[in-house]
């Protein structure tokens, strides 16, 4: 199971949930809430306190590395992101397949997801550097196969961010899950390999005007 960890950027810390953060996302969620029409986002204390609770159960169990996203702008806490669905391929073959351990240090495969902002940083560049922070926490550090990203297809905000990534779109899947709105969900899948962050972290740089380091 990976190790708790705080990444630390140009504009963005991003810092390992915890309860003590609670009053700080209640506050981040309670600005504007019209742009989360296809993210469900805890709203009030008590919604934020099973929110919180129930992700650091997942991480307990090796499962998801969640964090509070620090605006270094502002020193505010504005909204949450995660490496979720975390698998391990170390070690042998699970017999029956399905839900098991944590088996070795690091996963060998990620999502990146549950990411929301308050409004005031949405459009600001801190989820973009908030992506970058865990893509190379995940491939340079962990050394994954691949990260996956997920979008409501309707969320049109949300595809154009993952897109502008450099991430592939590897297919819509139909009826995937209910959504925010209580629909039924199409849902877009996203990858981007291993064999590709190289140049995935070059345009990230690009866009972040990271020139020195690309």
């Amino acid at each position: 199971m990976p190790a708790f960890v705080t990444l630390s950027g140009r504009s963005v810390r991003l810092e390992p949930l915890s309860l003590a953060a609670i009053d700080d996302l209640v506050a981040a969620a309670s600005e504007d809430r019209s742009t989360y029409a296809f993210t469900r986002v805890p709203q009030g204390r008590d919604e934020m306190v099973s929110y919180v609770e129930a992700t650091l159960a997942e991480q307990a169990k090796g499962r998801t590395m969640p964090f509070a996203i620090r605006w270094l702008h502002t020193d505010r806490i504005v909204g949450a992101t995660r490496l979720m669905n975390l698998e391990y391929w170390q070690g042998p073959m699970p017999w029956p397949p399905g839900e098991h351990g944590a088996v070795g240090d690091v996963p060998s495969v990620a999502d990146i997801g549950y990411t929301w902002l308050a409004a005031s940083a949405q459009g600001t560049g801190v989820n973009r550097e908030s992506k970058y922070l865990m893509l190379s926490l995940a491939f340079e550090t962990w050394q994954v196969h691949r990260i996956t990203l997920k979008a409501d297809v309707r969320n049109v905000r949300s595809r154009a961010a993952i897109e502008a990534l450099g991430a592939h779109l590897d297919g819509v899947r139909r009826a995937e899950s209910r959504g925010s709105d209580d629909t039924v969900r199409d849902t877009a899948y996203y990858s981007i390999l291993s064999s590709e962050w190289p140049l995935v972290r070059e345009r990230i740089h690009a866009r972040l005007g990271l020139f020195e380091a690309a």
